[in-house]
């Protein structure tokens, strides 16, 4: 299995997030910058280029909102003035977020929308106090948005089994191009349905998948994690069967274009597929099993989740497996889903219906 091979998408995305994040930091006051090299070695540039969106929304907040702030250019904001706000400022913040306009555009925020802007500003304040570079915080007073627990969306055994067999025979209705799409694609699609379905990776490790990266003697896979940790995910037989089939039969008779050879699954272009291409790929296959539940990539992952943990009743094992750096994420998610935790550890997770 070649490493470096695996690297080259990784970096790729890290190199085009490094710059993005480079891009919005010249749109926003200097001292910002200090903030974002101070919380690299805990994030991952993709997390800083999220807060730096978050963080570029309050400034053109304050310079087109605030009356102590108004007109003036976000760049020549000074930390002094950012000390100054009070916590009424923060509060008008919140209800600007849930309906605005910047440049012709209209944005809404939901709960989870605000909760994850105004956590971002928190953290940005905390940095600098802590630092003593700041005594006064007025986003420390204000009253974080309350989040609903959700319940979490996934499919049961009888709709997995009907997604599956839908990917596997294309439905009854295709003619002409659709049908010819169906075909050459088909053994990809369901390659990479049986491997969400059968080992929980997140869409971003399903598309940085190389070849070399899939492992017939162990039965396993090498993914890189949040973070860029390397980790190796464990199938079974019917995903092993999917992948050999897909490689042996589909994928080897594609000529890949120039950078993408290493890639495991292919677009119709030839190329690396794109986390985009395989939401709209689960979109449009699981709207025709269920117009209740909306179906993600991760909506997959939460399946596997489940089905894992009924038949193994080890929260410590699916946490392992999903990848989860806190067993207290996949307690609050998984372990209230069943009270029987006496079922045989011995079982493997099973996609079709016996």
């Amino acid at each position: 299995m070649g490493a470096s091979n695996n690297e080259t998408y990784h970096q790729q995305n890290f190199e085009q997030n490094t710059q993005k994040l480079r891009n919005l930091l010249n749109e926003m006051p200097r001292f910002c910058k200090d903030y974002f090299r101070g919380i690299e070695p805990s994030t991952s540039v993709r997390t800083r280029v999220g807060y730096a969106y978050d963080l570029r929304t309050f400034f053109r907040f304050l310079v087109s909102e605030n009356p102590a702030l108004n007109a003036t250019n976000i760049n020549d904001i000074k930390l002094e003035q950012l000390e100054q706000l009070e916590p009424v400022d923060i509060e008008e913040y919140m209800e600007y977020l849930k309906l605005y306009y910047y440049d012709g555009k209209k944005y809404t925020n939901s709960k989870q929308g605000l909760h994850r802007k105004m956590a971002s500003l928190r953290s940005f304040y905390i940095y600098y106090q802590k630092r003593k570079l700041i005594k006064n915080n007025p986003v420390d007073v204000v009253d974080m948005p309350k989040l609903h627990e959700h319940e979490i969306i996934r499919l049961d055994e009888d709709e997995v089994d009907e997604l599956l067999k839908l990917v596997e025979n294309g439905g009854k209705n295709l003619t002409g191009i659709k049908k010819t799409y169906y075909e050459k694609n088909k053994l990809r699609n369901i390659a990479i349905f049986t491997l969400f379905l059968g080992t929980g990776i997140r869409v971003s490790e399903c598309v940085g998948l190389n070849i070399e990266d899939v492992d017939f003697r162990q039965n396993r896979i090498r993914i890189i994690r949040k973070g860029g940790k390397e980790e190796y995910v464990y199938f079974g037989d019917e995903v092993a069967e999917a992948l050999g089939n897909y490689i042996e039969l589909s994928r080897c008779a594609i000529e890949a274009k120039k950078g993408h050879e290493h890639a495991l699954f292919y677009s119709i272009q030839r190329r690396r597929i794109s986390i985009q291409a395989v939401e709209n790929l689960v979109k449009e296959y699981a709207s025709q099993i269920t117009t209740f539940k909306h179906i993600t990539p991760h909506k997959l992952r939460s399946t596997y989740g489940t089905a894992l943990y009924h038949q193994t009743g080890d929260i410590y094992l699916v946490a392992d497996v999903l990848g989860h750096n806190d067993v207290n994420t996949t307690k609050k998610h998984y372990a209230a889903i069943n009270d029987d935790k006496k079922r045989s550890a011995a079982g493997a997770v099973t996609l079709h219906k016996r």
